[in-house]
C-alpha cells in the first residue's frame, strides 16, 4: 500500500527530474544556435572543418543534426540533444538511485523531512550546475571578447513568437568578410603560414558578400521572431532549431533582442560539391548587441557577450541561393 509519505517522495524526485532535464535542455547562449553546434554539413557533418586564421582552433562537433553517422549523403535521422547527456545522466542517476534506497542526494532521505530535503537539495544542485556552465561559457567567450566593439546599424523591431517584421537594416558594411575570405582564396594562407583552404566550388566576392549579408539578416531575424525571413535563409532543420529555441524563450517570457550586427573578420574552411549540392564552410567573427528582455515589462534579463567566433556552413542547390544549413561554435 503506497503511504501519503511515498507519494511524497515520488512527487519529489518527478519534480527533481524535470528541472535536472531543463537543465541539461537550456541553450548555453542566447543568439540563434543557442552557443551550441548544430545543423548538417553533408558528408562532413562529423568532420571537423579546416582551421582558419579567425578560427585556428577546432570547431565544437555538432550535438544536434539530423544527418544519420556514417551516411555518405547525409540522410537525416531524428533530431537529438546532446549537450551535457553525459553529465546530467550521471547525476540524476546518481541520485535517484540514492533516493529510491533511502540514501537521497547527499545521503540523508530518512524521517518526515525527507520531502522537503530532497527538494532543497534538487534546488541547491540546479544552481550549483547552472553556475558551473555559465562559468564555462564565459571562459570560453573570453579569447574571443579581446577585439575592438565597433556599433552600426538600428536595433531589431518587436515581434511575437515566430511572427513580426524583420525590423531594421544590415548591421554594418559588407567589406569584412569579402576582404578576409578573398586574402584566403589567393596567396594569403600560405603567407600566413596555413595550407591553402580547399575550394571545389569556386567561392567569388558575390558569394562573400551574401554570407556576410545573411549572417546579419538571421541574427536580426532571430531577434525579431521573423519566421518568413528564418525560413528563407536556413534550411528546414535549422530553421526548425530556431523555432524550439524562440518558443522556449516564449515560455520563459522573454524575447532575445539582438541590434547592430556587424562582421569583423572572415575565412573560408572549405567548399565542396555533394552531387547537385554546394556547400561553403567559413570562419566568421562578429560584433553585436545581445540581450534577453522581458515580454511583460521590457526590462533586461540578461546580457551576453558582445562578440562571437562561429563556424557557419552554407549550402545551395546548384545555381539556387545560399542558405544557413549548420552553426558550430569554435573551441
Amino acid at each position: 500500500m503506497m503511504t501519503p509519505f511515498s507519494r511524497g517522495r515520488r512527487t519529489a524526485l518527478a519534480l527533481g527530474l524535470a528541472a535536472l532535464m531543463a537543465v541539461a535542455a537550456t541553450p548555453g547562449e542566447a543568439r540563434p544556435g543557442g552557443g551550441g553546434s548544430m545543423g548538417s554539413r553533408g558528408s562532413k557533418t562529423f568532420s571537423a572543418p579546416a582551421p582558419t586564421t579567425t578560427a585556428p582552433g577546432a570547431a565544437a562537433p555538432m550535438q544536434r543534426s539530423m544527418t544519420q553517422p556514417g551516411s555518405p549523403m547525409g540522410a537525416p535521422a531524428a533530431p537529438q540533444r546532446r549537450f551535457g547527456g553525459g553529465f546530467f545522466a550521471g547525476l540524476l542517476g546518481a541520485g535517484l538511485l540514492g533516493a529510491l534506497i533511502g540514501g537521497g542526494f547527499f545521503g540523508g532521505l530518512g524521517g518526515i523531512a525527507s520531502f522537503l530535503g530532497l527538494l532543497l537539495q534538487v534546488g541547491l544542485l540546479v544552481g550549483v550546475v547552472m553556475l558551473v556552465m555559465r562559468f564555462l561559457r564565459r571562459r570560453r567567450e573570453e579569447p574571443a571578447m579581446a577585439g575592438a566593439y565597433h556599433r552600426s546599424g538600428p536595433a531589431a523591431g518587436p515581434g511575437g513568437p515566430l511572427g513580426g517584421g524583420l525590423g531594421g537594416g544590415l548591421g554594418g558594411g559588407l567589406g569584412g568578410l569579402g576582404a578576409g575570405l578573398g586574402a584566403n582564396a589567393g596567396g594569403g594562407a600560405a603567407a600566413q603560414g596555413r595550407p591553402p583552404q580547399r575550394d571545389e566550388v569556386g567561392i567569388g566576392p558575390q558569394d562573400f558578400d551574401a554570407f556576410e549579408r545573411t549572417l546579419t539578416q538571421v541574427q536580426l531575424a532571430y531577434g525579431a521572431e521573423d519566421a518568413a525571413t528564418l525560413r528563407r535563409l536556413t534550411t528546414p532543420e535549422m530553421f526548425g532549431y530556431f523555432g524550439e529555441e524562440i518558443r522556449a524563450n516564449a515560455a520563459r517570457g522573454v524575447v532575445n533582442k539582438i541590434a547592430d550586427v556587424k562582421l569583423q573578420q572572415g575565412d573560408l574552411a572549405e567548399a565542396w560539391r555533394e552531387g547537385p549540392v554546394d556547400y561553403a564552410t567559413v570562419a566568421m567573427r562578429y560584433t553585436l548587441r545581445d540581450a534577453l528582455i522581458s515580454r511583460a515589462n521590457g526590462q533586461v534579463v540578461e546580457t551576453n557577450p558582445s562578440e562571437a567566433t562561429e563556424v557557419w556552413t552554407f549550402m545551395r542547390q546548384r545555381g539556387g541561393e545560399w542558405v544557413v544549413s549548420a552553426i558550430q561554435q569554435t573551441r
